[in-house]
This record gives C-alpha cells, sequence and structure tokens, in this order.
C-alpha cells in the first residue's frame, strides 16, 4: 500500500499513521489478520513520511540559515543595508524552521 505522493508532508505523515494504527486495532479486535496487516504497514509508512518531511524542513532551515548569514555578511561589508536586514531575515527564517524540525 503506497499512499504517498510527491513531496513528504508531516500532516499527511501523521494521519496515515493514526489510521493506521486504528485499522490494525480494529484487525485486532476483530481478528481480521489481514486488517492487522495493512494497519500496520499504513502506520509504518505515516510514520516514515513524517520523518522525512522532517528531515527535509531541517535541511530546508539550514541552506536559509547559512544564505542568510553570507548574505548579511556581503550586505555588512558591502553596505547595502536592504541585504544585510534580507539576510538577518532569512537566517532567522532558517533557525525558525530548524527548531520546528529538529530531532528529525
Amino acid at each position: 500500500m503506497s499512499y504517498q505522493q510527491g513531496e513528504p508532508n508531516k500532516t499527511s505523515g501523521q494521519y496515515h499513521s493514526v489510521k493506521g494504527t486504528a485499522v490494525e486495532t480494529i484487525g485486532n479486535l476483530t481478528g481480521l489478520q489481514s486488517w492487522q496487516t495493512s494497519g500496520q504497514e499504513e502506520h509504518a509508512q505515516g510514520e516514515g513520511e513524517y520523518n522525512a518531511a522532517r528531515a527535509k524542513g531541517y535541511v530546508e532551515g539550514t541552506t536559509d540559515k547559512v544564505t542568510g548569514k553570507v548574505d548579511s555578511v556581503i550586505g555588512a561589508v558591502s553596505g547595502d543595508k536592504q541585504q544585510q536586514a534580507s539576510g538577518n531575515l532569512r537566517q532567522d527564517k532558517g533557525n525558525a524552521q530548524q527548531e520546528i524540525n529538529k530531532n528529525a
């Protein structure tokens, strides 16, 4: 069962993780092995998608943080206050992305 399409998504991953657990529980209660197996698989795929989305977000945050820092320094050195401010904002955005997705 492969439901994932496109980029990994934390919300979709959480949904499929919870749904898989529910399907597995129904399978356990009814003794239906196919539901147990299907639920376990969907739960595992959901967890995988969630973790992949977190990792991707962390990497994107790192890229923004580094690029922002470079822009800020170049702006400071060249006297371009707009580039410096823009770089600072991008660096802050990267820090926030990393914080949201840490432990990925």
